[in-house]
């Protein structure tokens, strides 16, 4: 098979797979979901809380099923597989994707979290992270920014009224319950959720591109002043040779693939329904960056950009995305096929991480399969058709 072939049918593989799950799996962080840890005991718990999450996360075998943790559906998942029958839609088979995302965009409804203003999403499992504790389905902006963006990709290309209003009640969660730190210039950063005042750069970022993405459905002006207030206070934090640390904590001064990936996507995003590029320059030095650090030779997607391994499949879908998009195809199908012969099952999944002596063959929906679904289908190939 050639190069392009390879690559629609791993995707076609995957889609069947994760069609046959119905979209339900496990994924690194749902290790609280086991009914153990519903103990009112323990709820307070933060810091074992996280440690067993992070053991559960890290362990070579997988706990899950003795803990009676139960495979559901992911929100991002959706939103993630509406983004890939978007990207692979073609005229003849626009009638089944349509039909494909409606009932998506159905279970999505269902499962936004009561008590806010607007279209919001979070994860399906309680988890911990270093500075809050975010209880199932309690919404996040990384969260909600993810599937708002597969809304407005549908939207865009297949005309989705539905995914439209959605996309502008995004907006509007963002406005009312996403908390902003807010800096002399007035260039602010929002919060990671509605319960705490981190400052991401990714998070924030994405909170910038759903107001930019319901600005372009909205025309309000307002909403596009707070994305540029945003992406001006992660811009004057990128370091000299264009990267971004993961936030502005001490604990997070780490540089990975994919956090990356996703400002530089957002990034675009933004200078493309605004119509403001004064921050193209800074763009084009984070592309640098991205292309000179995260990619091996082989098409390895590296998770860290001082480290050859692990290798990790939310990492690869994410820069299968950000190659796509900035037309480096070669590169995109060089890490598709890289990582299609390494780590994807004969079932049409992929592992979860790999080293340089041994693959963690975990199955994770959202986590390793969405992300995968959404990167392959964004690479035009001559067989797409």
């Amino acid at each position: 098979m050639t190069a392009d072939e390879k690559i629609v049918h791993s995707l076609a593989l995957l889609r069947k797979y994760m069609e046959e799950e119905e979209f339900k799996g496990y994924d690194p962080y749902d290790g609280l979901n086991a009914p153990i840890f519903r103990w009112p005991v323990l709820r307070r718990q933060h810091t074992l809380l996280f440690l067993i999450q992070q053991g559960i996360k890290r362990s070579p075998i997988n706990l899950r099923k003795p803990l009676g943790i139960k495979k559901s559906i992911n929100p991002v998942t959706l939103g993630l597989a509406i983004q890939g029958y978007a990207q692979s839609s073609s005229p003849g088979t626009v009638a089944r994707d349509l039909e494909k995302i409606n009932h998506l965009l159905d279970e999505l409804k269902r499962l936004i979290p009561p008590g806010y203003q607007g279209a919001c999403w979070g994860y399906d499992f309680p988890w911990e992270a270093r500075y809050a504790s975010i209880p199932a389905y309690q919404p996040t902006i990384v969260a909600t920014g993810i599937i708002c963006n597969a809304l407005y990709l549908a939207w865009k290309k297949l005309n989705i009224p539905e995914a439209a209003s959605l996309i502008e009640a995004c907006g509007q969660f963002i406005i009312r319950h996403i908390n902003r730190s807010v800096e002399q210039d007035q260039s602010f950063c929002f919060s990671y959720s509605p319960f705490d005042h981190e400052k991401v750069f990714n998070a924030s970022m994405k909170g910038a591109r759903m107001l930019s993405q319901a600005y372009v459905i909205t025309k309000n002006e307002a909403w596009r002043t707070l994305a540029a207030q945003a992406v001006d206070w992660v811009m004057k934090y990128q370091r000299a040779d264009g990267a971004w640390v993961y936030s502005q904590r001490k604990t997070g001064d780490w540089i990975d693939n994919y956090h990356t990936g996703y400002i530089l996507d957002c990034l675009d995003d933004f200078g493309k329904c605004t119509g403001l590029t004064q921050w193209n320059p800074a763009l084009e030095k984070g592309l640098h960056f991205y292309l000179s650090n995260f990619i091996g030779p082989q098409g390895q997607a590296r998770f860290y950009d001082q480290q050859e391994w692990p290798l990790d499949c939310t990492a690869a879908g994410q820069c299968l995305l950000t190659l796509s998009r900035f037309n480096r195809l070669e590169e995109a199908k060089r890490v598709a096929l890289y990582t299609i012969e390494n780590m994807q099952d004969s079932k049409g999944y992929f592992y979860f991480r790999k080293y340089p002596k041994h693959t963690n063959k975990a199955n994770f929906m959202r986590w390793s399969n969405a992300w995968m679904l959404a990167g392959l289908s964004s690479i035009p190939t001559e067989t797409s058709a």
